[in-house]
Formats: C-alpha cells, sequence, structure tokens
C-alpha cells in the first residue's frame, strides 16, 4: 500500500504523481492539509482526471485496489487490520497533531504500526514538520520512503526534515515519483527489492 502527505503545494504535486500512475495500483491513502470544505471537491476533481478512482476516506469502509483514499479536512486518516482478512480505512476526529487534523504523521504511524515493510510513504511539498517522524517510523518498520527533491517542491520543508530525521530512503524529483513508485511496487512483488 501506497501512504502520500503533503501540504503548501501539495494539491498540484499530488495531482502530478496521481496521473503518472495506471489503473492497477494497491490502495494509496492521502493526508492533504486542506479545510473539510474543499476535500471532497478536490477528491472529485482528481477522480475526473485520473486512471484510479479517487474518493474521500469514510470510516470503516474497506479498503480496495486501484483506489485512492483522501483524508477528509475534519478528520485524521489511519489504516487498520479487519479480523480475517483486509483493510480498512479509521476516521478520528482527534485533537490536531503537529497543529493539523488531519495530520500526515497519523497515517503514517498507522502505516508503520499495520502494515509494516508492505507498505511506501512518499512526503511531498509542505511547510513545517508534519510527516516527518512518521516517515522515519515507517523506515523503521521496513518500509520503503521517499521525499521530493527541494527543487520540485513548492515549500522544501516537510520533506527536508524527513530527510534531517533519517526518514528518507531517496529524495525524487516530482515528475519521477510515480515511474519510482510502479518500480518499487514490482520489486516488492517480485524478487526483493534492495
Amino acid at each position: 500500500m501506497v501512504f502520500i502527505g503533503a501540504s503548501t503545494g501539495g494539491t498540484e504535486a499530488i495531482k502530478a504523481v496521481l496521473l503518472g500512475l495506471p489503473a492497477g495500483m494497491p490502495p494509496i491513502f492521502i493526508v492533504q492539509h486542506m479545510p473539510e470544505m474543499f476535500t471532497v471537491t478536490f477528491a472529485r476533481r482528481l477522480d475526473d482526471i485520473c486512471a484510479l478512482h479517487v474518493k474521500e476516506a469514510e470510516d470503516g469502509e474497506r479498503v480496495q485496489d486501484g483506489t485512492v483514499y483522501l483524508a477528509p479536512g475534519h478528520s485524521h486518516l489511519s489504516v487498520q487490520r479487519i479480523a480475517g482478512g483486509g483493510w480498512q480505512c479509521r476516521l478520528a476526529r482527534s485533537e490536531p497533531v503537529n497543529r493539523h487534523r488531519p495530520a500526515v504523521d497519523v497515517l503514517f504511524h498507522s502505516a508503520a504500526e499495520q502494515v509494516g515493510a508492505a507498505a511506501v510513504g512518499v512526503l511531498l511539498t509542505g511547510m513545517g514538520k508534519d510527516g516527518a517522524r512518521g516517515l522515519l517510523e515507517m523506515r523503521k518498520a521496513g518500509a520503503w520512503t521517499m521525499v521530493q527533491d527541494e527543487e520540485s517542491c513548492v515549500v522544501y520543508g516537510m520533506p527536508r526534515e524527513a530527510v534531517n530525521l533519517g526518514g528518507a530512503c531517496e529524495v525524487v524529483a516530482l515528475g519521477d515519483i510515480a515511474g519510482r513508485l510502479q518500480q518499487r511496487l514490482a520489486g516488492a512483488r517480485g524478487a526483493p527489492a534492495t
């Protein structure tokens, strides 16, 4: 599964990544710092132009391949294993984390705890440090992690923090992230990628 976090400049960065991905992807989860009145519109706009199905995440919904789950602007998004197999989205209107709800760190923490090495984490452009610690947790749990490079970021804040903490396996230009995601996922399905 793929976990993506973004803030300032993230709407265009997310669009660029998703447009480069085919319909047959594993589930993708996204936290973009955005007020709740805009997240449903953003999801619909992406759904209209992407090969993947893009929707606002709903609490308790079962996760499907080929679907992108965007955190609603009012709730933290996490993933949870379902007894008997499969995964579900969990939403929580708990306190803000790093002054944000939804917070990237909440999503990434659940990825580290629940998905471990079967996850790929991506931290895109954004101001502040939300997602940096979570990306480090994902890396320590065996996930592959990447951050957007400074040259292609609107604000190189969140990615820089992740690099400084040692949370990034690689730093990638925005235009190359979709391709690298597909390479990593193909490697994970075949021989172990390094």
